[in-house]
């Protein structure tokens, strides 16, 4: 394969790995929000 060809494999596997890791933050957030408003005292 040609340079180009690995460079585009790269680059498409560090913008997967980003769009995994930003996908598990947030759903990680959502877990944690979810958890605090289940301790948090009502009014």
């Amino acid at each position: 394969m040609s340079e180009l060809t690995w460079l585009f494999i790269a680059f498409l596997a560090v913008w997967a790995g980003l769009g995994i890791y930003l996908f598990s933050l947030s759903a990680r957030q959502k877990r944690l929000e979810r958890r605090l408003s289940d301790i948090e005292p009502r009014s």
